[in-house]
């Protein structure tokens, strides 16, 4: 009867699994990795595996990680008919599969195969592998087991994930021995013993011929897990019980930085060789909520980029939401419960993971505000108690249209849903906004067919690191710049942070690869504020991160987001005639920039104009400045007979801030340089509203001006000599990137000779 059930199937290894061992997650991977697995050819011929040939990075892992690699074309070969854990799947490789001998590879997955179809142990076969226990005496299971100290009958009691039997005791060997069996429990090879002595027989029932039999006395003693007919007989983990982080890291020094940033990306699935290096950068910033706590990090993007795949497969600390569809409760935990029931999500995982966030929806109105608040703090309150977590955010979800067009419409955070749409208070507790739109589709070039570490050593990898701080590495070398304010800062040292633990976890680090870190962390952080900036404005106007070098601050860079180049509002060079920007406060409150365009064609001295529509402020200012150029400009240049000539005005909101009646001088201007077909100076913008009566309003929020004008890219700056005392209260950096350009207070058609240089 045993051998028919299996048990000679295979041998459980005398020897203990590697320590570089950890878990990885459950399920297959996301459809769209599936799908690559399928289409094309992945190394293997029918199912089985052809040749294979090792490069110079599989033979540097085969020197210093033995033991603790795998080749990932064997893992993707298994994972397509066997939905089970990635770290099962790559330990039984490790068992069976650990030679070049094409042969021996054949018959090892042959035996995988069997193994896993007798003997791991699935939900809704549970009962069958209860049978062959108990009709074999004795069986060998795959299956997570946890344990708990029952302190009362001084007993470890276990229980197993999948295979429903009443708690059992555990060995406490084995508990001393693999800690991790008492911290949320741990995947092994289990061999099961029933003892049928163990088992009461049922009482005596009444004869065939109706006589009464004495009944046998029962003693209603309460069941314990003692009581139990089964029992551990040996055991063996799958997932890695101890780390030596130490020692793993020390072999960190034999491989440069762009092969162990190869060796990560093969561990996790990938073969960076189809990678440029700014993609293979994005697909390790994945990575960076498993190794860094409380950090907030958002991907939109193409569908089938696998933007969940690392949060599904490799690491089993993190959690996948799909849909997006949790509860309060089930984040944060419930109110006025105890024990397990009182914490949530995000004090249980590391990594909580919204897939899909067009569909996020919270029924209780007050979860966007907790959860603004757990991101911001790490904490969160619930009844009459504070609670710290350190689980990570991740927002994943789909961009429907190209980021050109969506950037001309709104901003890149709009597949949110309304719960969290222009909530610039949430959006500003992400730390890093990375670019999905850059992330190549999942094809089958793209899955490594190369040595790699296995799942669980990556993971618990991971987990062990989010113990470390880097952040202080960045001021060896490097200081932020004055835009920055603490959200900034918090939101690119973590980043960067998070990328030197995976990269450099021995924290080796030149001052070039400070600095390649430390750029990249940058961008994703200006991609947010880009945003926020056109949700709400001046509040966020701070958008020029940079940074200086220690050793020189007169050396400071600023670093951009592709996606939004320098030259969108304000180019370097010339303008054509008649066109001037102007700054101003839009009708609805907040500081913008405009770009006037006016044109000049032979007429009788009309003026018209497009782009105010119904707005009557603004057209009385704009007709202002026409009235006043039409008397006036005889005195800003000689020659001009604006009596013979018509025109036409644009009136272009670039920011989409609403309209500005703030702009009149910098019309004027306009229309003078259209006049004498005279370009106002290189990057110059113009402040200041021109009444009908000839008189300019007071300049009032210079500072605000002076940074909305820079952001936008001028150089120059048109204001009168009044503002002379206002600019000692500038910040000095704003003063030295735009250059004042002073007329007299009042004094228009001086003004307007300044812009144009005349």
């Amino acid at each position: 009867m045993a051998a028919e059930y299996d048990d000679d199937l295979w041998e459980v290894p005398e020897v203990e699994p590697c320590e570089e061992y950890a878990q990885a997650g459950d399920g297959v991977g996301e459809q769209e990795v599936d799908a690559a697995r399928e289409c094309g050819t992945d190394g293997f011929d029918d199912g089985q595996p052809v040749g294979y040939e090792a490069d110079e990075l599989d033979c540097k892992l085969l020197e210093h990680f033995g033991g603790k690699i795998v080749r990932k074309d064997l893992t993707s070969l298994m994972k397509r008919g066997a939905n089970v854990p990635t770290f099962v799947l790559e330990y039984l490789l490790g068992m069976y599969c650990s030679t070049d001998d094409d042969d021996a590879i054949r018959e090892g997955l042959d035996r995988i195969r069997r193994i896993l179809s007798e003997n791991y142990v699935r939900p809704d076969e549970s009962e069958r592998i209860k049978s062959k226990i108990r009709e074999s005496g004795q069986f060998t299971i795959i299956d997570k087991v946890s344990a708990r100290l029952d302190e009362y009958s001084d007993l470890y009691v276990a229980q197993f994930t999948n295979l429903n039997i009443e708690p059992f005791v555990m060995p406490a060997d084995y508990v001393r021995d693999y800690t991790k069996i008492l911290q949320g429990g741990i995947w092994c090879i289990m061999r099961i013993a029933y003892n049928r002595a163990d088992v009461e027989e049922d009482d005596f029932g009444d004869d065939v011929f109706g006589d009464e039999r004495p009944k046998k006395k029962s003693s209603k003693k309460k069941r314990t897990p003692a009581d139990s007919p089964f029992s551990v007989m040996s055991l063996t983990p799958i997932q890695m019980p101890n780390l030596d982080l130490e020692g793993l890291i020390e072999q960190r020094q034999y491989f440069s930085r762009d092969e162990w940033m190869d060796v990560l990306l093969r561990s996790a699935g990938y073969e960076p060789n189809v990678l440029t290096e700014r993609e293979r950068l994005h697909f390790i910033e994945r990575m960076v909520p498993l190794v860094e706590r409380n950090y907030n990090l958002c991907e939109l993007g193409p569908r089938g980029t696998g933007k969940s795949h690392i949060y599904k497969e490799v690491s089993p600390y993190a959690i996948l939401l799909s849909g997006g569809q949790t509860t309060t409760a089930n984040l944060f935990g419930r109110m006025n419960a105890r024990g397990a029931a009182r914490l949530g999500l995000v004090s249980h995982w590391d990594c909580v993971t919204f897939d899909e966030v067009a569909g996020m929806r919270f029924k209780d109105v007050r979860a966007v505000q907790i959860l603004k608040d757990y991101m911001a703090s790490g904490s969160f309150a619930r009844d009459r108690d504070q609670i710290n977590a350190d689980a990570s955010m991740v927002f994943e979800g789909n961009i429907n249209d190209s980021v050109a067009n969506v950037l001309k419409t709104t901003h890149l955070f709009d597949p949110f849903p309304p719960e969290f749409n222009d909530d610039s208070a949430f959006f500003d507790r992400i730390h890093y906004y990375l670019p999905g739109w850059e992330v190549p589709k999942m094809r089958s070039d793209l899955l490594t067919e190369h040595y790699g570490l296995i799942t669980d050593c990556l993971s618990e990898f991971c987990k062990e690191m989010r113990r470390r701080d880097c952040t202080h590495l960045i001021d060896r070398y490097f200081r932020l710049n004055s835009d920055f304010n603490k959200r900034d800062e918090i939101g690119v040292r973590k980043t960067f942070s998070g990328l030197a633990k995976l990269l450099f976890p021995d924290q080796k680090m030149e001052k070039e690869d400070v600095r390649w870190l430390l750029e990249y962390s940058i961008e994703g952080r200006r991609r947010v504020k880009e945003q926020l900036k056109i949700m709400a404005g001046v509040e966020f106007i701070d958008v020029n991160l940079g940074y200086l070098d220690a050793e020189n601050p007169g050396d400071m860079r600023v670093i951009g987001v592709p996606e939004q180049s320098s030259d969108t509002l304000i180019p370097d060079g010339p303008l054509m005639p008649g066109q001037v920007f102007g700054v101003g406060k839009s009708l609805g409150g907040e500081f913008a920039v405009y770009k006037l365009e006016n044109k000049a064609v032979a007429g009788e001295g009309k003026f018209s104009h497009e782009g105010i529509g119904n707005s009557r402020p603004v057209k009385d200012s704009v007709e202002a400045a026409h009235r006043l150029f039409v008397e006036n400009a005889s005195r800003v240049a000689r020659g001009m007979h604006v009596g013979s000539k018509d025109f036409l005005l644009y009136f272009n909101d670039l920011q989409s801030k609403g309209l500005s009646d703030e702009v009149s001088l910098a019309e004027f201007v306009g229309l003078c340089s259209a006049a004498c077909n005279k370009p106002v100076l290189d990057a110059m913008v113009v402040p200041g509203a021109l009444r009908i009566s000839g008189t300019i309003d007071d300049i009032r929020g210079l500072e605000d001006i002076m940074r909305v004008a820079k952001n936008a890219g001028a150089k120059r700056v048109l204001l009168p000599t009044s503002s002379i005392q206002d600019m000692q209260m500038v910040s000095p950096e704003l003063v030295s990137g735009v250059s004042p350009v002073f007329y007299f207070p009042g004094d228009y058609v001086g003004a307007a000779q300044k812009a144009l240089g005349l």
